[in-house]
């Protein structure tokens, strides 16, 4: 099958390499162009991949300095303050994927999308870890008949925040907005400082504690789920495979209450665990909606809309995929 190649904004950090990575493994000859506004760096990095171009991007125009040349799909991996690059995807109908925007920051997004709905998919990419925490908890629910609450607590090892786009991003996060959405009782409400830290267990049952983090995840578990009660918070700390003595990883810890098919009031504990950290889990997620969104695992392209990621992708896959590198969605014992 004969594609155009799929532009990676910001190709060059660690995510942008896992995800290019990734998507070369599976497809070989899959064109890509790597971005960055630095030359030298693009280069560096299509140079170890095959049918890889590097590209250096101009946010000042609407072209973004490539001129005419036909993209299949865009991924934006860094916080574009200007929307260069949804504007260029959304003006030539080509699907586009963004991972670092803020909740605060959705509706200058939201607004070009309803200008024009029908020109193509726009993945809102900024659950934690780009569906890793969604499909899980959406897998682990399947066993409710309802959902009451919801509490995630990601555990990031010490050693494992990412390069400067991700801290760039947190930092962000926190000089513009001090207070953490949730939802309490059916209602989405902002907590402020203690209020907004709960405790959690990491897989091997240390105690830790998670600093409430306002993320999109928030809002597609309510409105697929019902759950009432819904709370994410970021722990740092030493993950559970490196107080073993191995390497460091990454884990989300779901925490699910509600009631069974029996009508039974039930609790339930889960993780999602990948070996490699948050990064190579990131670029699972961004290559997977890759996928979908042109059509490379030979289904059907994806239709134009304002989508999730665990909107388009096929669960079942998502959590195999992650199996082949390592990782696993796990049930817990009850704390």
């Amino acid at each position: 099958m004969s594609i155009s190649p799929i532009l990676i904004l910001g190709g060059t950090g660690q995510i942008g390499r896992f995800t290019s990575q990734a998507l070369r493994k599976r497809y070989p000859d899959l064109p890509l162009l790597i971005g960055s506004r630095t030359r030298q760096k693009a280069e560096q990095v299509a140079s170890a991949l095959l049918h890889a171009e590097a590209v250096v991007i101009d946010p000042h125009v609407d072209d973004l300095g490539l001129g005419e040349r036909p993209i299949a799909a865009v991924a934006v991996l860094y916080s574009d303050e200007r929307l260069s690059s949804l504007r260029y995807a959304h003006a030539r109908g080509i699907p586009h994927l963004g991972i670092s925007t803020g909740l605060y920051e959705v509706a200058p997004e939201v607004a070009i999308h309803m200008q024009r709905p029908a020109a193509a998919a726009m993945v809102l990419g900024y659950e934690w870890l780009v569906g890793a925490t969604t499909i899980a908890t959406l897998t682990a629910a399947k066993s409710y008949a309802r959902v009451d609450g919801i509490s995630i607590g990601a555990l990031v090892d010490e050693e494992d925040w990412g390069g400067p786009a991700v801290t760039e991003d947190f930092e962000r996060f926190a000089a513009v907005i001090s207070s953490v959405l949730a939802r309490r009782d059916g209602a989405f409400v902002w907590r402020k400082s203690d209020d907004a830290s709960f405790a959690f267990r990491a897989i091997d049952g240390k105690k830790l504690t998670a600093a409430g983090f306002s993320t999109i995840d928030i809002a597609g578990l309510a409105a697929a789920t019902g759950a009432r009660d819904i709370q994410f918070g970021i722990g740092t700390g030493v993950s559970s495979s490196r107080r073993a003595g191995g390497a460091k990883s990454t884990e989300i810890i779901i925490e699910l209450s509600g009631v069974d098919r029996s009508g039974t009031e039930v609790r339930s504990r889960h993780a999602v665990f990948h070996p490699g950290g948050a990064a190579p889990l990131t670029a699972l997620g961004i290559c997977m909606v890759l996928e979908r969104l042109v059509g490379l695992d030979g289904k059907p392209a994806t239709q134009p809309g304002l989508l999730f990621p665990y909107q388009i992708l096929d669960h079942d896959e998502y959590l195999e995929r992650l199996i082949q590198e390592g990782g696993r969605l796990m049930e817990l014992p009850l704390a």
